[in-house]
Order: C-alpha cells, then sequence, then structure tokens
C-alpha cells in the first residue's frame, strides 16, 4: 500500500512540475535581431548628438553603458561611456572596438568616438 502512495505521490509530483516553465534572460530578447536593433539605436542617436548635453538625459535614453571609465584630473570628473554600435566578434561579448566611446566631463559631453578620448586624455 505505501509503495502504491510513493508511485502516486510521485506522479502528482511529475504532472505537477510538467506546466512549469523557467524564464531566463534580461527580457530585452537578447536574439540576433535584438543586438542589430540596439547597435542601430545606439548610431542613430550618437549621431544626434551636440556637445553640452548631460550625461543624465544621455543615460536615461540609451541606459546603461556597455562599459563604463572614469578619471579625476585637475578636480574634474572624466567619465566614459561606451555604447554598442557595431558587431565585429560574433562571441557574445561586447568589447571596446565595437563601441562608440561617449567623454564627459563634470556629467557634460564633451565628445564622442576615439578622438574625443585622444583630446580628453592630454
Amino acid at each position: 500500500m505505501s509503495q502504491t502512495v510513493n508511485v502516486f505521490g510521485l506522479l502528482l509530483l511529475t504532472l505537477s512540475l510538467s506546466g512549469c516553465v523557467v524564464a531566463i534572460g534580461n527580457g530585452h530578447g537578447d536574439g540576433e535581431d535584438n543586438w542589430k536593433e540596439r547597435q542601430g539605436k545606439n548610431s542613430r542617436y550618437i549621431n544626434s548628438l551636440s556637445i553640452g548635453e548631460s550625461r543624465a538625459a544621455i543615460e536615461s535614453d540609451l541606459g546603461s553603458a556597455d562599459i563604463s571609465e572614469a578619471f579625476q584630473r585637475n578636480g574634474d570628473d572624466y567619465r566614459v561611456l561606451f555604447y554598442r554600435t557595431k558587431r565585429i566578434d560574433d562571441d557574445g561579448r561586447t568589447t571596446k572596438n565595437e563601441t562608440t566611446p561617449l567623454v564627459f566631463i563634470d556629467n557634460k559631453l564633451v565628445g564622442w568616438g576615439d578622438t574625443a578620448i585622444e583630446k580628453a586624455t592630454r
């Protein structure tokens, strides 16, 4: 009798778990189309930027940067936010060579691209 109860209990447990769904990911559709769409959006947005825009406004529109760096020099706060704008390696990671850097001094945009980094760090 107890073996029948155990088998019945195991059967019920198996049936009840068969309807479970496990969702993995951030809910933004990490598939092939998502990175293309994101890169395009980031590129279009960056191409429309103006010097002097606030870091808060840009981060509000673009979201968190893929890579972020910061330092201080002569009392000024420098921050470089790297946003993905191109795909070079199909490895599932975003590296600096796949991004466009946005350079901020004291939370104001002073430039973007590799040239802006070179000028800011001289």
